[in-house]
């Protein structure tokens, strides 16, 4: 008798957006005549920048040659993006990581998820809250937790994320072997300063503990103060694996290219104490359960690289993070208090009542979507996300619909 892995069976009912998804469902099909502008679910509008389109073209050229065909690249992505990535960067930063250091992925969201396969069934895992349902998920699969209970999965360490600490959460008082950070945060939009990251590394080394880094939106950071990478603390190599994205900065949700950092001296522990590298675990995973990213969107992504895809780049980011001025300079005179939108492109807004019942208020008075924070844990209650990826116009309307519903 075939029988199901039951840890599948401990997982809350619905994957946030796919509830998200049903609710605007329904009240599509209610109300079929009622324009609805999503500033939900942290998808880009932009298209690719026209370097990458120039790159994607040349490259699927290629691909019809026989000359100049490729069939199966390496798993761990070509040298070419690789090395641009080093040096692009990391190493422009002042930052040490070399172009084998670099893992190039389908997206941050599977890399996060398949990370925790290195390590133990019995490693100790905390997540902040709000928490990006991936990191939380994905352990329950493998088996780490108990039930879930009042939003909550016995068996994880949730580090609170609250308006009092800033939405940086504090080290953990227990004994914690793995810890998941995501800055700029989603949900949340806040940053972390060089001092906060260095306190993280620092409880690492003394606990024999790794870090999970989420960077996905360092692009969006503008503050010259705010480190971009785990990397920039003295130390971290040793004790952080970092994951970036190229979806919502150059636009490739749906062309999927991200990457991952496992330095070479990034190190777990064997159960008898003893050091041992990540990099060749993770190199070993990705050549037996990945077969690479396309030729073409990894050539697509080099050219992100260029003078001319840096420069399109930055202006899809100051797009959406004036978006983002927009959103919160609006909801801060309604009389909310908000924190992101500035070095991040979500906000995060106390509304001081039930969050899902904000979310219904927005849809059916406003025929705007946002994101209910209930649904990213339970310090979450009472906030709601809102993205800034959406055209300019498509903002401004929303924030005056959105004005004229709380009125």
């Amino acid at each position: 008798m075939i029988t199901i892995n039951t840890n599948y069976t401990k997982l809350k009912a619905s994957y946030l957006f796919s509830d998200i998804a049903r609710r605007v469902a329904d009240f599509t099909k209610a109300h079929p005549h009622k324009s609805i502008i999503r500033l939900g679910i942290g998808d880009v509008t932009r298209a690719l920048p026209d370097a990458c389109i120039q790159a994607f073209h040349g490259a699927v050229d290629e691909m019809a040659r026989d000359a100049t065909f490729r069939g199966y690249g390496p798993e761990q992505g070509y040298d070419f993006l690789r090395e641009k990535i080093a040096a692009g960067d990391f190493q422009s930063r002042g930052v040490d990581i070399a172009a084998d250091e670099i893992f190039v992925s389908d997206g941050s969201k599977c890399d996060t998820g398949n990370i925790q396969e290195l390590f133990a069934l019995d490693a100790a895992i905390a997540v902040p809250d709000p928490v990006y349902p991936v990191y939380v998920d994905t352990n329950v699969m493998a088996g780490r937790t108990g039930v879930n209970e009042n939003d909550r999965y016995s068996g994880l360490c949730y580090l609170e994320s609250t308006e009092q600490n800033g939405f940086v959460p504090d080290l953990p008082c227990e004994p914690v072997d793995l810890v998941y950070l995501c800055f700029p945060n989603n949900p949340t939009g806040a940053t972390a300063t060089r001092e906060q990251l260095a306190a993280w590394v620092a409880w690492a080394h003394e606990h024999r503990a790794l870090l999970l880094f989420d960077a996905a939106y360092e692009r969006f950071i503008r503050d010259p103060a705010i480190p971009h990478s785990i990397y920039e603390i003295e130390g971290a190599r040793e004790v952080a694996v970092e994951f970036r994205s190229f979806s919502k900065t150059a636009g490739f949700t749906g062309a999927r290219c991200a990457f991952t950092v496992v330095p070479r001296n990034c190190r777990a522990f064997t159960p008898g104490g003893a050091a041992q590298m990540l990099h060749p675990l993770w190199l070993r995973r990705q050549s037996t359960k990945f077969n690479g990213v396309s030729y073409p969107v990894q050539r697509a992504a080099a050219a992100v690289y260029s003078p001319q895809g840096q420069a399109q780049v930055d202006g899809l980011v100051d797009g959406y993070l004036e978006n983002a001025r927009i959103i919160r300079e609006k909801m801060c005179n309604l009389g909310f208090a908000c924190t992101g939108g500035d070095n991040s492109p979500y906000i995060w807004i106390n509304t001081r009542q039930d969050s899902w019942a904000f979310f219904d208020m927005l849809l059916d008075k406003a025929g705007v979507v946002c994101t209910p924070g209930a649904g990213f844990g339970r310090c979450g209650q009472g906030y709601i996300r809102i993205s800034a990826f959406n055209s300019r116009d498509n903002v401004e309307q929303a924030m005056e619909r959105i004005s004229d519903a709380l009125a």
